[in-house]
This record gives structure tokens, C-alpha cells and sequence, in this order.
């Protein structure tokens, strides 16, 4: 009978896309809402505060997402074009080089320069790419994918709270934001954690503290805004 073992490391740049924008929604979103809510804003006024920082947020996600990416393909074609061209004009030199870093991992001389051989047959630069530079189909750079991912994760974590702001009357409405946010926040460490295989409670704990924290600095400096005017 065979045996597979399930890996989720395949999981971790899609993961850490979605759970950061998301992350950021909730976090960013409920601490504006509390902070325009501290000052002593009227709902209207905290419910476009709160849109406004959904879209504007959202937008910030995919400029950065699309500019850090293409910053990072960029690179990764800089170095595929240098290895085409060391490839075409010394073959030995990459086949040698190719060998060595299987010694490395442990094969024997022999056997190193065997499947150095038969996988630069195959394809020479898939290769290189992958065991010398390390750009795999999986961790190749896709800067639209990025960007709209993560907008649309931020999106779906800001709609908790402006979705909660607009439920509730302004009475509760810090306290309902503040505590329904951190219950999403936890949930969603949690979600994070279980899909990575990483332990559960310490991943809802790690977000749910660093929005608690954001949130309560948002509501103090709502606060002294509130008393100042």
C-alpha cells in the first residue's frame, strides 16, 4: 500500500496573499470606524469614513501587490536571460555547475553529473531554473494574479466590519465593531493557521493582539481628535 504524505508549503504564497489583504480589510476598516467613532462622528460620517477606507485600501493592496511582484519578475527574467545566454555560450561550465550543486545535496560525483546530464536534455533551463536560481512554476512571480487577490481579500475583510458598523446603533457601535472585528481577526488566524497545518491558537492569538492594539490606538487617537475640536 502506498503512502502520501500531505504537504501544504504549495499553500503559502496563495495563503499569505489572502490572508494579509484580508487581515489588512478587517484591521485597517475597524480601526477607521473607531477612530472616526471616538471623535464623535455622526453614523453617516462613519460609514463613508469606512468605505472610503475600504476602496482606498483595496486600491493600496493591488499597487503595492502589483508593483513588489513585477518588481520580483523582473528579476526572475533578468536572471532566466543571463542563464540562456551562459547556457548558449558555455554548456560545459552549466553542466558542471549543475553537477555540483547535486553533490551538495548528496549524490555522488558519478551519479551528480549523470542527472545533470539527462535533466539538461530534457530541458537546460527548467533546470537551472529551478535547482540553481530556484523559480518553480509555483513561486514564478504573477504580479496581476497578486493584485487582484489581494484587493479582493481586503474587500471581503473590510465588508466585516463596515457590514457591523452599519447594523448597529452608534451607542454600540465602538464596543460591536471592536469585539465582532477580533472575533473575525481570531477566526481567521485560525482559519490561516489550519490550512497551513500550523498550530491554531497561536495563529488566532498573533492577529487578534495586533488588531487589538491597532484598534485601541485608532480609538485614543479618535479620542483626543474628539476633544481638540
Amino acid at each position: 500500500m502506498s503512502h502520501h504524505e500531505q504537504h501544504r508549503s504549495h499553500r503559502s504564497n496563495w495563503l499569505r496573499a489572502a490572508v494579509l489583504g484580508a487581515n489588512d480589510g478587517i484591521v485597517s476598516t475597524a480601526s477607521l470606524i473607531i477612530g472616526v467613532a471616538s471623535a464623535g462622528s455622526e453614523h453617516d460620517e462613519i460609514m463613508l469614513a469606512g468605505l472610503a477606507g475600504l476602496v482606498a485600501g483595496a486600491m493600496s493592496m493591488a499597487a503595492g501587490e502589483y508593483v513588489s511582484v513585477s518588481s520580483q519578475a523582473d528579476t526572475e527574467a533578468a536572471d532566466l536571460e543571463q542563464e540562456r545566454i551562459s547556457l548558449r555560450h558555455d554548456p560545459e561550465s552549466e553542466h558542471q555547475e549543475l553537477a555540483e550543486i547535486y553533490q551538495n545535496r548528496g549524490l555522488d560525483p558519478a551519479l551528480a553529473m549523470k542527472v545533470a546530464e539527462q535533466l539538461m536534455a530534457h530541458n537546460a533551463l527548467e533546470a537551472h531554473a529551478r535547482d540553481e536560481i530556484g523559480i518553480t512554476d509555483t513561486s514564478k512571480a504573477r504580479p496581476i494574479q497578486a493584485a487582484l487577490s489581494s484587493a479582493f481579500s481586503f474587500i471581503v475583510g473590510a465588508i466585516l466590519p463596515l457590514m457591523t458598523a452599519y447594523l448597529l446603533a452608534s451607542s454600540a457601535l465602538i464596543e460591536g465593531v471592536g469585539l465582532l472585528s477580533l472575533f473575525f481577526l481570531g477566526s481567521l488566524g485560525a482559519l490561516a493557521a489550519r490550512t497551513g497545518g500550523a498550530p491554531v491558537l497561536k495563529g488566532a492569538l498573533r492577529v487578534t493582539l495586533w488588531g487589538a492594539l491597532a484598534m485601541i490606538m485608532t480609538a485614543l487617537a479618535g479620542s483626543l481628535f474628539g476633544i481638540s475640536g
